[in-house]
């Protein structure tokens, strides 16, 4: 046996720019990076949509606790958090079920993702990632449904053959340690490679304590966030107990396990099969957002807590290439996800803790093809999904054991979701290297069917919601570079998201208790048709500066409004007059902003970079009234300094978030107002360092101080403040 050691290389850029080669630490000239954002791997230049490459590099050296903190970490792309285990990635203005996730090219978006807040980022495992693409605006013609604000492209390692014929054996192990989070994180992974087969194994488990906030606060935060009471039992009866340390926000810590096996098996020279199972999995995760909510004077929840969420993936993918046929190459896939989410709540001095589980089956596929014919390049494809929703609920007597009936969150029959469509892109390149056109078209087929079979808890004057949507999407965009420095894009392109059992179907209270969302079986798809206009120049290897704006036209929106159930708008719940809400498609809405971007070479080894993004929204609801529409974060951004020479790397960087005023906040509830201060979100920066050294071949460590000035903020629409001065240590090994 050949053991194949590979050098542990410690030594990456931080988050430099948009435009990166994949295995380079710092690209300034406009480069010529590969992607596979375009179903297969392409030139980024020829592509006209923007995009962000996130290389294994630099999410090495980022060290961030989740998939949710290492986007947020680039500085162009928002993250929301309702507790210390979540995380909502926000693309320009759009989140949740509006952004598509997708992993090693299988949708994760499911029939019950919600327009929300969500913290499934977190189950994607960032410690065996080998790359991430962040596609920017609509990208419904290769992705389909709920690609709005964009799609996050979660490429997971591949199996590695021996190069020599003899069996080779690499493995990366890593430990991490964090202050403010009291992270423990362990990982490891083994390589097993033969000449036509290889197996890769990857385990990462770690435990996150309570969240310690920053103690260095303006006048503007107050008392926003500190912890001063927290729910516990005494003697099996529910007491309010003093909170020692109110930075420490109790109640917010929880463990996961991570793991992924993968089989990859050469057939011959042109066909390549690869088996894909991943496994991820938690302990109760607190909804700390609830856990702080006060009701005539005490806290108004005694629990309340995600139970463990599960995901699991089996899929398997045939990749054949070199063809001679109609096509050159192929992608064959095939997938299995099974989902389990669930919610659990108690209120103070009630024994009834209340237990909502959701089980999600989904089956998927995807055939994809691509074919060159001298300047053109035609991509062709099929692709699904189905989803079946099981939705279960029940009222538990912590004191006595017995179970009682309870409303289910989804319908009680089950429900079921299809997706299945064709899609073409072509790229033509008119000029080589001069004039690129990009242009593509899907018809996508979606079928929905909600049973309503329990009415004992909510008088529905439906049975069954049946919906059945056909829609088309389409890209058209121009590359234009006049010289070798220059860069111009032009990019129009469409987007839709069909309702999904969420949407639709759906019972919740919202933040705060004062409203409940109930089902609307009237909704239609939401549609975007969004423009791009993108200048980039750079100069040699010193210089280079990037400027994108976006204007995206929102029709049929779906935001949640007052609503009539039965012809009343207030109904009885959970033994409270509460009024009716639902979502509903509004007339119009608006969408634009821009990211700029700039890295200056300033000698060999050091590097200045900056980004900032920007975005306004507003919709006009069913009254004809312009009000701010939800999710749009403040102006935010990132500014870095990076030093890199032979076996030392230094990064020293601000992370920065304008005033988000109470006037921006959307009414529907979404924005969390409730979590915020009276005038809103106060703007806040942080300040961080961090240093990696290369021992030898095999060893190396990396440090890191975040936010040294222990500030103390809170993310616009969060409900959990962010993390006070963090140490960040890391160990890594390498075969």
């Amino acid at each position: 046996m050949q053991v194949r050691l590979t050098a542990l290389c410690l030594c990456a850029s931080g988050m430099l720019v948009p435009a990166m080669a994949q295995d380079s630490l710092h690209t300034i000239g406009l480069d010529e990076t590969i992607i596979s954002a375009n179903k297969f791997e392409e030139n980024k230049k020829n592509i006209a949509q923007s995009i962000q490459v996130i290389n294994r590099k630099q999410i090495e050296w980022m060290m961030p606790q989740t998939s949710a903190t290492l986007l947020e970490q680039t500085g162009n792309v928002f993250v929301q958090r309702s507790q210390a285990g979540g995380g909502s990635p926000v693309l320009r203005g759009f989140e949740a079920s509006r952004v598509l996730l997708v992993v090693d090219g299988v949708r994760q978006n499911n029939a019950i993702y919600r327009a929300g807040h969500l913290q499934n980022v977190i189950t994607i495992d960032n410690n065996i990632l080998d790359r991430v693409e962040v596609l920017y605006g609509p990208s419904s013609t290769l992705y389909g449904s709920d690609a709005l604000g964009g799609v996050v492209l979660f490429n997971t390692k591949r199996p590695q053959l021996s190069e020599t014929g003899k069996m080779t054996v690499g493995g990366n192990a890593m430990v991490r340690y964090s202050s403010a989070y009291g992270e423990q994180t362990g990982h490891a992974d083994v390589n097993l490679g033969f000449k036509n087969f290889a197996s890769l194994t990857s385990v990462t488990a770690s435990r996150f304590g309570d969240l310690k906030q920053g103690t260095e606060r303006s006048a503007d935060m107050d008392s926003l966030g500190l912890r001063y009471n927290y729910v516990t039992q005494i003697n099996g009866v529910d007491s309010m107990v003093a909170n020692p340390d109110p930075e420490k926000q109790i109640q917010s810590g929880y463990d996961q396990i991570d793991v992924l096996q993968k089989f990859l098996y050469r057939q011959n020279d042109k066909l390549t099969h690869q088996v894909n199972l991943q496994f991820s999995n938690s302990t109760n995760i607190p909804r700390y957002d609830r856990l702080t909510e006060y009701r005539n004077g005490k806290l108004r929840f005694a629990e309340w807590y995600y139970g463990p969420q599960l995901r699991t993936l089996a899929g398997y993918r045939l990749e054949a290439r070199n063809l001679n046929g109609l096509v050159d190459e192929v992608n064959v896939g095939i997938n299995y996800q099974m989902i389990e989410e669930s919610r659990y709540q108690r209120n103070y001095g009630n024994n009834n803790l209340q237990a909502r589980i959701e089980k999600v089956n989904v089956i998927g596929y995807n055939v994809d093809g691509r074919r060159r014919m001298g300047r053109h390049e035609l991509i062709v494809g099929l692709d699904g999904q189905y989803n079946d929703v099981k939705s279960e609920a029940h009222n538990r007597n912590i004191k006595t054991e017995v179970e009682a009936p309870l409303d289910t969150r989804y319908p009680s029959g089950g429900s079921k979701m299809m997706y299945g469509a064709i899609y073409g892109q072509h790229i033509y390149k008119i000029v080589a290297d001069k004039l690129i056109l990009n242009d593509g078209v899907r018809l996508n087929y979606v079928d929905l069917n909600a049973k309503f079979t329990d009415k004992t808890f909510f008088p529905f004057p439906y049975s069954e919601a049946k919906q059945q949507h056909l829609a088309a999407s389409g890209n058209l965009g121009l590359v234009y570079m006049p010289a070798k420095d220059w860069r111009v894009v032009l990019n129009g392109a469409t987007g839709f998201r069909a309702p999904n059992v969420d949407d639709l179907a759906k019972v919740f209270e919202s933040a705060g208790g004062g409203m409940l969302v109930v089902p609307n079986p009237d909704l239609k798809p939401e549609h975007t048709y969004n423009l791009d206009l993108g200048i980039a120049y750079s100069s040699g290897e010193r210089f280079k500066a990037e400027v994108t704006g976006f204007y995206t036209w929102f029709r049929n929106a779906i935001v949640t409004d007052k609503f009539k159930l039965g012809g009343a708008d207030s109904i009885m719940y959970n033994g409270k007059m509460t009024a009716v809400m639902a979502s509903q498609n509004k007339a119009t809405a608006n969408v634009l902003g821009f990211n700029a971007a700039i890295t200056v070479g300033i000698e060999k080894g050091l590097s200045l970079y900056s980004t900032i993004n920007y975005t306004y929204g507003r919709y006009k609801g069913l009254n004809g009234v312009e009000v701010p529409l939800d999710h749009i974060p403040p102006v935010y951004g990132k500014t870095s300094l990076i030093y890199n020479r032979k076996n030392f790397t230094g990064e020293f960087f601000a992370l920065y978030n304008g005033w988000k005023k109470v006037a921006d906040y959307s009414p529907s509830g979404e924005d969390n107002l409730v979590y915020a201060t009276p005038a809103g979100m106060p703007s806040w920066y942080t300040l961080n360092i961090r240093a990696g050294y290369m021992f030898n071949a095999h060893f190396g460590a990396e440090l890191a101080i975040e936010n040294i000035l222990d500030r103390n903020y809170r993310v616009f629409a969060s409900g959990i403040s962010a993390p006070g001065r963090n140490l960040v240590a890391t160990l890594r090994a390498r075969l």
